[in-house]
């Protein structure tokens, strides 16, 4: 049995589960999300815990039993409490801005400012002009619109300048070397 794939899930009191065959709905406080189960992987749900079986002990059965389970813990704690990510942005005159809770207003070095709009169910917080907060219920969209605004200006290794996770490490180059 997979460690993770074995474990339940508990479910809160605020969080409604809804199974029907091989789609599996979640409701929360957050929002709604529904993702459809693979073909050997079924969801059973015993009072306030769910778990996640597989029917046999296949190689593609086994790589998804973790999987599967872990994804729908995530859209539990998705409904929730919501996702967020933390981005830096460093660099002289690099900054962004709010325009609403769904806009972003980046000045990353070039000529003109890019805006950034949000895809449903993500909101954008601006604490202080160098520090983006992206939220939302769904972790795997949360997780690919901050990828994509750090692929925006990505960090550079001699100075360091760019978009980057909260607590990012980016290796530095030396420079050129006087003779």
């Amino acid at each position: 049995m997979s460690r993770i794939g074995r474990n339940p899930i508990t479910v809160p009191s605020s969080v409604t589960i809804s199974v029907n065959g091989t789609v599996v709905g979640v409701k929360g406080p957050k929002g709604n999300m529904e993702r459809s189960l693979p073909g050997g992987i079924t969801v059973a749900q015993e009072g306030d815990v769910l778990t996640v079986d597989r029917l046999d002990d296949s190689r593609d059965n086994r790589a998804l039993h973790g999987l599967t389970r872990t994804l729908i813990s995530n859209m539990v704690v998705g409904v929730t409490d919501g996702w967020s990510k933390e981005l830096e942005i460093i660099g002289v005159g690099y900054r962004a801005a709010a325009k609403g809770d769904t806009t972003l207003e980046l000045a990353l070095g070039f000529s003109h400012p890019i805006v950034y709009q949000a895809p449903n169910g993500i909101t954008f917080e601006v604490p202080a002009p160098t520090k983006v907060i992206v939220k939302g219920a769904d972790k795997e969209v949360v997780g690919q619109v901050a990828a994509s605004i750090r692929k925006l200006r990505k960090p550079e290794p001699y100075k360091g300048k760019g978009v980057r996770y909260a607590g990012e490490k980016v290796l530095r180059k030396a420079g050129k070397a006087a003779k």
